[in-house]
């Protein structure tokens, strides 16, 4: 992930479906507008659920990827 410091991060390791969209659900309106929010998941499902979340929402996925099983996302939030 980009090093910036504007950037929230949300935590999910650990948790499974759906507690991980949950918490998503409940950080992005924390974020600024067009502020970054930036997850870690360790659930699987974060792979499809998340794209789809942002799709679905109006966000922007910025970037995504895994490394030994953790997975990082960074999301802009767009509001409007």
């Amino acid at each position: 992930m980009p090093k910036q410091a504007n950037i929230t991060t949300l935590d999910t390791s650990g948790l499974s479906c759906p507690m991980p969209m949950v918490k998503l659900n409940q950080a992005i309106k924390k974020v600024s507008p067009d502020g970054l929010l930036e997850v870690i998941a360790t659930d699987r499902g974060a792979l499809t659920d998340i794209p789809s979340w942002c799709n679905r929402m109006g966000h922007v996925l910025i970037e995504s990827n895994s490394d030994n099983g953790t997975y990082n996302f960074l999301i802009r939030r767009i509001v409007g």
